[in-house]
């Protein structure tokens, strides 16, 4: 008989799990951030090519739900989600390494033709880590579904993101710790110091996806594995329930917009700062950590209302984090057009609020939204979703951005316009989760849509 999993995940065994997005969060900052860098700024290779093979990702992102499918109608070895898992993060991991020698190459041939052979190796081992990210985070997130009681799965997984937003945080002081500044280095850094950045980073990264992951699925006998409900149901027709269904297609709306816009201003906060208010790099540089330590503050608080009241649903919590978000991009928008700088400061704390309640309740419903027999298909098809309305929109904001600026000719006018496009953004958001609200109301009584109002738990 099939050994079940266990139905209650206590906050240790929580804290446990999320230890994998510090890893995640390691991962991200590495090549977005520390590669990035390297390649563009140090090395002067073109944004453009940087950005297509650090954008892969994107392009990837619709094999997630594949994986998650499989994994909700098959088992490999006696596990459903822990095949891709590993598999994903171990080719994650080796690519890793595989781009820590070639960037170290790189850094050791300044000045000279870069071989079509190393190019050739950067696009395999960016192809390899997004194909690693896409399998293994929407399974990631199915086994956290699985592992979680019903109640308990806005908790887990709002504990996870913020480990992410944590990861994210440390990784910074690791890598300038392991990259500091070597006198007589043509960039400052030597290869070997950037080689043994990518080593130890791969190495770090490996030890916490093991720990996090380590006996947190039970192994299923093949022979007593139960059938799906509904074992002809095709991709097709699973994901055709998000459109059959009100509360669902609303939903959708509603992540895909919110996210689109929640980070419009990712790619412009830092340049509006300098442009419009000449503040040096020095401080610009700082915004993240300012509104990502806020962010974290207001996730832990999220989950202490959530759990300390029954009104802060993951809805009402998600309203709140919208209606913060509105208020920093207006905030925002007033430093930039009224060119108070004043305002910015108190616009990156507001911008941290609610990003952090924003995140807790958007995510506890993906969760909510996500029926039991289909939860890697359809956590799959929102993390898709997620990561092509998050890709969007920092691409948004800039091209906003120069459009304005293009027919203003003034920074202040069009960075101002960016916010602007950037509330109103949010606003229809906050109508698209009233809309989601009332169609679960509606469906929930509704003796004819059954499955509408397997989605309805987040709107109690």
């Amino acid at each position: 008989m099939t050994r079940p999993q266990p139905s209650q995940l206590s906050v240790g065994r929580n804290l446990k799990i999320a230890l994998f997005h510090l890893g995640s969060g390691m991962a991200d900052v590495l090549t977005t951030g520390v590669w990035n860098r390297v390649m563009v700024a140090d090395l002067g290779f073109s944004a453009a090519l940087v950005g297509l093979l650090t954008g892969l990702r994107y392009f990837l992102a619709p094999l997630g739900v594949l994986a998650g499918r499989w994994s909700d109608t098959h088992t490999i070895g006696g596990y459903r989600r822990l095949f891709w898992i590993w598999l994903g993060r171990a080719t994650m991991v080796l690519s890793t390494l595989a781009l820590g020698f070639v960037t170290a190459e790189l850094v050791r041939s300044l000045g000279e033709p870069v071989p079509a052979a190393l190019w050739m190796a950067l696009a395999v081992s960016f192809l390899l880590f997004s194909l690693g990210n896409a399998i293994s985070g929407s399974t990631f997130l199915a086994l956290i579904y699985d592992r979680a009681a019903p109640h308990q799965r806005g908790r887990a997984v709002g504990l996870v993101w913020t480990f992410l937003l944590i990861g994210f945080a440390a990784s910074g002081v690791f890598f300038s710790v392991l990259l500091p500044q070597q006198a007589g280095a043509a960039l400052g850094y030597s290869a070997d110091a950037l080689l043994t950045l990518f080593l130890a980073a791969a190495a770090v990264m490996f030890l916490l996806w093991v720990l996090s992951m380590l006996r947190e699925e039970r192994r299923a006998i093949a022979a007593s594995v139960p059938a799906r409900d509904n074992p002809t149901s095709s991709l097709r027709a699973d994901l055709s329930v998000v459109w059959r269904s009100p509360p669902l297609r609303h939903f959708l709306l509603y992540l895909t917009i919110s996210m689109l816009f929640a980070f419009f201003q990712d790619s412009v906060l830092e340049p509006f700062a300098g442009q419009v208010f000449s503040i040096d790099a020095s401080q610009t540089n700082r915004y993240s950590a300012y509104w990502g330590t806020t962010a974290i503050l207001s996730s832990f608080s999220s989950l202490a209302l959530m759990r300390a009241s029954a009104r802060f649903t993951h809805s009402n919590v998600s309203m709140l984090g919208l209606a913060v978000l509105a208020a920093a991009y207006f905030s925002l928008s007033a430093a930039a057009l009224l060119t108070m700088q004043t305002l910015v400061m108190p616009s990156l704390l507001l911008l941290g609020l609610g990003l952090g309640a924003w995140n807790i309740g958007t995510l506890g419903m993906m969760m909510d939204m996500s029926p039991k027999g289909r939860a890697g298909t359809f956590l799959g098809f929102w993390s898709f979703s997620v990561t092509i309305a998050r890709g969007l929109g920092v691409a948004g904001g800039g091209v906003i951005l120069e459009i304005a600026k293009g027919i203003s000719g003034e920074f202040a006018t069009a960075y101002g316009t960016v916010f602007v496009v950037g509330m109103l953004g949010i606003l229809f958001s906050a109508w698209s989760l009233r809309r989601v609200k009332r169609e679960s109301f509606h469906s929930k009584r509704s003796p004819g849509d059954q499955l509408a109002a397997m989605f309805s738990l987040s709107m109690d």
